[in-house]
């Protein structure tokens, strides 16, 4: 029998259809947050380092357009502190701490779908087990004595099928959220490191820096 059998979705009773439609969305929304945090996941320490190269040129702008050309919530973090790089520390900080607040519910956006889709799952396969049952039962009922086991056993075939399609969606499901979770947190972590690092920086070593002309740079 192949795994792909479509007469799977007939045998396990009417519950199978929501729990295909409910596997496909979730397939689907776990593919798109993979693909959104891998591209919002930077090298933070050699993207603070690179710009502090920079800044020590005093090329702000530059440094601004490096974090406009760098996909990813640490990039538009760490802008925010650029564009009050020359501000107090309580305004700077209070900038910063506002572009994290916008950025993290992009972060963690569809992972509560993902998560009902892994709670709600077992429970409608609980839904068609109970179905088969009473399928079975009903079967006991108006075949009597004579109650054949070809009819029987269609109603425990579509109560085992609905509990095996629940699992089989729900255990993923589940490993895709905690996953999904860790990368998030990878993430936030990565954006207060490089808010407080950069921020550092501009409040101690940027200000000590001397403007340099472009003679004196091009001599250099």
């Amino acid at each position: 029998m192949s795994v792909f059998d479509f007469s799977l979705l007939a045998g396990g009773g009417p519950m199978m259809w929501v729990l295909l439609l409910m596997g496909l969305i979730g397939l689907v929304l776990v593919i798109e947050r993979i693909l959104y945090l891998h591209r919002g996941q930077i090298r933070s320490t050699a993207f603070i380092g690179g710009l502090k190269n920079i800044l020590a040129k005093r090329r702000i702008v530059e440094a601004l357009t490096v974090c406009e050309e760098t996909p990813g919530p640490v990039a538009a973090v760490v802008k925010a502190a650029l564009l009050h790089a020359d501000d107090d520390a309580a305004t700077m900080r209070f900038h910063v701490q506002e572009a994290a607040v916008v950025e993290l519910p992009s972060l963690e956006r569809r992972l509560g779908a993902i998560a009902a889709i892994a709670q709600v799952a077992p429970l409608v396969g609980l839904l068609g087990t109970i179905l088969g049952m009473i399928t079975t039962f009903l079967a006991f009922d108006k075949g009597g004595n004579y109650a054949t086991a070809n009819v029987l056993a269609h109603g425990m075939w579509q109560a085992l099928l609905s509990t095996a399609a629940s699992l089989a969606i729900a255990i993923p499901a589940h490993l895709a959220y905690h996953f999904l979770a860790g990368r998030v947190r990878a993430i936030v972590r990565d954006i207060e490191w490089s808010g407080n690092e950069i921020m550092k920086y501009l409040l101690t070593e940027y200000r000590g820096i001397k403007p340099v002309d472009d003679a004196e740079e091009q001599k250099t």
